[in-house]
């Protein structure tokens, strides 16, 4: 299956201190969604989104939004200056 992919980068924290990550497309962002314990109303919305673009039901751009709103709930989100 071919990745969806979207610009510009999400960047987040991720569970190693120091480190962060760049997310670029809906499968890395569906991944690290996965992972987060926190799971309140922006993360829902971004799995959702992630699962309306495997129906064609939205674009990648839509998913970084919501992924983006979602990191941000969790505290995760980082600028990409970091």
């Amino acid at each position: 299956m071919a990745l969806h992919w979207f610009h510009p980068p999400v960047i987040i924290e991720t569970v190693r201190p120091g480190l962060t990550y760049g997310c670029n497309n809906v499968e890395g962002a569906a991944a690290e969604l996965m992972r987060w314990t926190k799971r309140g109303p922006k993360w829902k919305e971004a799995v959702e989104a992630c699962m309306a673009l495997i129906e064609g039901e939205r674009t990648p751009d839509d998913v970084r939004k919501a992924f983006e709103a979602a990191a941000e709930e969790e505290g995760l989100l980082r600028s990409s200056s970091n």
